[in-house]
């Protein structure tokens, strides 16, 4: 086994893959603020310009990584003290699958930090599960599993629906909520979620490369709120200050819609997405009781109320002036 060398060179170095996504710049951001030296692992790094000004000169570099080439996993982490893996895809597209992204992929990268002697950190997802119907928790819960059997000392994090400036959600029902007179409730919109935001997302991963986090722990996160799919919109309707109808649709016909628009370039939904819905997505009763959450960390969850308006205001009916006077 490789040992990292750490203390003959500074500040530990950790490899994020996926860091230039979404969670993954605020997860870049928070470990540039303890002062890591960080390696940005993506296919794209030339896309990933905008993590530079998160830090000094030389703190952050990016390198070409691919979860589907082994060869470029182990280039990767080459020196790395800790290793995140952040890689994940909500719809298959071209040769991105869930399969080989989230699974093999997944295990692939805690074989390579396990042989770099660098500690593992995988996200996943609350409701991942072997046995699940929809492709995304089934392969998130087997990414698991394989991360497991090549670090078992790897800690596991499952965050419910992550909220924050360039999410997938909210802005995603913003958008449409400024188009169209009604918003689809999947199922009757009764699905409980637990939204939580990315920051604090972010802080729970940065305090488990710190070591605040037992090896081999699983925890779930998520926000103050349990909220209905349809309570969620009406918080977001009435932040951007849009009255909006909704139309309820049986998980049958929304499966169907999915299947006709999953191939669409922004596909709106899709058939995995639909099945996802059919599961509550909250903190399980277990991780509360042993504290493997946000809360047991000592992070005070934020609300969407105390985030959505600063990033939502595009979508209100004056959104553009509003958000050029900077309100």
């Amino acid at each position: 086994m490789t040992q990292s060398n750490s203390s003959n060179q500074g500040p530990k170095l950790v490899t994020v893959f996926g860091g230039s996504g979404f969670v993954g710049r605020h997860v870049v951001r928070a470990l540039v603020k303890r002062g890591y030296r960080i390696c940005v692992a993506c296919r794209r790094p030339d896309l990933a310009g905008h993590l530079q000004p998160l830090g000094n000169v030389g703190q952050i570099h990016c390198v070409q990584a691919n979860l589907r080439y082994r060869w470029s996993i182990d280039r990767a982490v080459e020196g790395a003290d800790v290793v995140i893996n952040l890689v994940g895809i909500l719809a298959e597209g071209g040769k991105q699958k869930f399969d080989s992204l989230q699974a093999r992929g997944a295990g692939w990268v805690a074989e390579a930090a396990t042989i770099a002697g660098a500690k593992m950190i995988q996200m996943s997802a609350i409701g991942a599960d072997l046995d699940s119907d929809a492709s995304y928790l089934r392969t998130k819960a087997l990414g698991e599993q394989l991360v497991r059997e090549a670090a078992a000392d790897a800690i596991i994090m499952r965050p419910s629906i992550v909220f924050g400036p360039e999410d997938d959600f909210f802005n995603r029902f913003g958008a449409m909520a400024r188009l169209a007179p009604v918003l689809p409730l999947i199922g009757g919109g009764q699905t409980k979620l637990q939204p939580v935001y990315v920051g604090d997302v972010a802080e729970a991963i940065a305090l488990a490369v710190d070591g605040k986090v037992a090896p081999g722990t699983v925890l779930e996160l998520g926000g103050p709120e349990v909220l209905t799919f349809k309570a969620c919109l009406e918080k977001m309707l009435a932040i951007i200050e849009r009255s909006r109808g909704f139309i309820s649709l049986p998980f049958g016909i929304a499966k169907a819609i999915g299947g006709m628009a999953q191939y669409a370039p922004g596909a709106p939904i899709t058939p995995d997405q639909v099945e996802m819905l059919k599961t509550d997505n909250v903190v399980s009763a277990s991780a509360e009781n042993t504290s493997n959450t946000l809360e047991g960390l000592g992070i005070t969850p934020q609300s969407i109320g105390s985030i959505l308006p600063n990033y939502m205001v595009r979508y209100r009916k004056h959104g553009q002036f509003e958000a050029n006077r900077g309100l």
